[in-house]
């Protein structure tokens, strides 16, 4: 038993060395275009939860510019899932759970399904064209054995969930059936994203690390450790080619797949709280994201720098995200109101 552990070891150290052996530079030390003035200012409140906001999620069309991408939806301990227009601030469903105790909310591609899930430990569909009023389940995803931490559509027909019983699956809408089980982390998985142009998705878990997987493989592709602490948040970069993550820890880090490494930490002494969600913008040169101490700090992912705060709500920002054209971003938060910023 000694012998195999320190073989890992060594292993584990001549992976480390070959690893630093290709970084040939940091994103500190490439030139990068000065950035003006943020100018981004709340522009829309949407009021209509009656407990804490926890989750929302844009419409993303499968086709740029096919479908109306300024529908959103949020889930509210309150039991409610509500759809809104974001443009106008419109309720377009308003559709009553069986369980308040959400955590989670997901918007199809198509803009006719959504899901949701919590400590109830499924994942619920709801049709957006069913003819009843209110919209009732039209599927029930069961199979976790801990709290339902997050769920993202692939396709229409298809739905990733996370868990806090340390695995992700994959589910056929249609027919309610598991499709796969991935459980290679060591703690409660808090957040996925899925990428939009691959058969890829990434997730972040209690264990700190953040994993790399390929929906038609058993086992995780590429494990990024570095954080101190809970990975809460993991997002795409806009190429696919990297993702962002926010922890526990007061960290956000950019983490490249293809160099297999971390690019950069976003941090600042005076920020001590933990990142509950993060995003980038349409060209990837911002990353938002929402924290404990009410705000949503604004950072240059090429310079690391922090280069802006939306302050306005008045509890812990739990949930954020970019509209697929970028022309929005929308922060939900536990003071029950959703703020549009632009």
């Amino acid at each position: 038993m000694g012998a195999a552990k320190a073989e890992i070891e060594r292993l584990k150290s001549e992976i480390k060395k070959k690893k630093e052996s290709c970084a040939d530079g940091t994103l500190e030390d490439r030139p990068t275009p000065p950035l003006g003035k943020l100018t981004i200012k709340n522009r829309r409140v949407l009021k209509g939860h009656f407990a804490k906001i926890y989750a929302m999620h844009w419409v993303c069309p499968e086709k740029p510019g096919v479908g109306d991408n300024k529908l959103l939806v949020s889930a509210s301990q309150d039991g409610k899932l509500i759809v809104w227009n974001a443009f106008t601030t419109n309720k377009v469903h308003a559709i009553p759970l069986r369980s308040s105790w959400v955590m989670t909310c997901a918007f199809a591609p198509g803009g006719t399904k959504v899901a949701c899930g919590g400590l109830d430990n499924i994942c619920s569909i709801y049709n957006l064209s069913s003819k009843e009023q209110p919209i009732k389940v039209s599927r029930e995803l069961a199979a976790h054995t801990g709290y339902l931490s997050c769920c993202r559509f692939k396709r229409d027909d298809t739905i990733i969930t996370s868990s806090g019983d340390m695995t992700c699956m994959m589910w056929d809408v249609e027919s309610g059936q598991q499709k796969a089980t991935y459980s290679d982390h060591n703690g409660d998985v808090m957040s996925i994203s899925v990428s939009d142009a691959k058969n890829t998705f990434v997730s972040g878990a209690c264990d700190a690390t953040a994993k790399l997987w390929d929906l038609n493989a058993k086992h995780c592709q590429q494990t990024f450790p570095g954080h101190e602490s809970d990975i809460n948040a993991v997002h795409f970069f806009p190429s696919g080619l990297a993702f962002g993550t926010g922890s526990d820890d007061a960290s956000c880090r950019l983490f490249d797949i293809r160099a297999y490494r971390e690019m950069m930490q976003y941090t600042h002494d005076k920020i001590l709280c933990g990142i509950t969600s993060v995003n980038f913008s349409a060209s990837g040169r911002f990353l938002f994201a929402g924290y404990d101490d009410f705000n949503c700090y604004v950072w240059d992912t090429l310079t690391g720098k922090q280069v802006g705060v939306l302050a306005g709500h008045d509890n812990r920002v739990s949930c954020l995200g970019v509209s697929a054209d970028g022309m929005a971003l929308c922060t939900g938060s536990w003071d029950s109101f959703l703020k549009l910023w632009a």
